[in-house]
């Protein structure tokens, strides 16, 4: 397989935690992934409340809203850990300030004392944060300001949640890194229907015909639209609206 046709799978991480730091003791409670190929969503995800065996910190809690009682029935670390590393194994992992979501991945690791695996040691990470601040230097790169900038819809995160913001942040690290609209590999592997199919026929090497279904208005004025969105979310840079 040729190099720029090589499939690149990532994996946008999100967790939500009993508090800010493992000094503390603080815990995994919730982990959110979804899967990204070649720049487009799957529909692929790994979604696990965990149970922590402690109380969360009230600020901890002001911000997500999963309680104990929530998590008492839930599974602990232990229990997941297999099925997650399966999940992301050999990944580029996408998360907004990845030094804590490792640095907590890796304490519930440490505290297996069967367990000798590292994240560093599974995937390569992309920290969405870092990148943000590059991009935009001096101006708020929370997750909420990047979603106001980028025009990605977050009017249903009232409350913090691992699988929700890591889902957001997949459509802002497309944004912030061309300006490509996340799409479902599903919805495209759906036929398009049209009303007024145009057909061609193309001959091929091997002089089987190939039948060429051109698109609808209707199609051809949603593809205008996605292209002035790509536009204004890259700066202007749509190369497919340069003449």
């Amino acid at each position: 397989m040729a190099e720029d046709e090589q499939i690149k799978r990532q994996v946008v991480l999100d967790t939500e935690t009993t508090g800010l730091s493992t000094a503390d003791g603080n815990r995994i409670i919730e982990i959110g992934c979804v899967e990204v190929i070649n720049r487009r969503l799957t529909g692929q995800t790994f979604h696990q409340y965990i149970n922590p065996n402690r109380e969360s910190e009230a600020g901890a809690l002001e911000v997500h809203g999963i309680t104990t009682e929530f998590l008492a029935d839930k599974p602990k670390f232990e229990e997941i850990i297999d099925d997650f590393l399966d999940f992301i194994d050999g990944a580029e992992l996408i998360i907004h300030n990845a030094p804590f979501d490792i640095g907590f991945l890796n304490y519930e690791l440490s505290r297996i004392k069967t367990e000798k695996r590292r994240i560093e040691d599974r995937c390569t990470i992309l920290d969405t944060l870092k990148l943000a601040k590059d991009k935009h230097p001096g101006q708020k790169n929370n997750l909420d300001a990047l979603c106001r900038r980028y025009e990605v819809d977050n009017s249903n995160r009232e409350l913090h949640g691992a699988l929700l913001d890591s889902e957001i942040l997949a459509d802002v690290y497309l944004a912030m890194t061309g300006g490509q609209v996340s799409l479902s590999l599903a919805a495209e592997e759906t036929k398009q229907k049209t009303s007024d199919e145009q057909q061609t026929t193309i001959v091929r090497k091997d002089h089987s015909p190939l039948r060429v279904i051109k698109a609808s208005e209707e199609e051809l004025q949603a593809h205008e639209e996605n292209l002035k969105k790509i536009d204004k979310a890259s700066g202007g840079n749509c190369i497919w609206l340069k003449n």
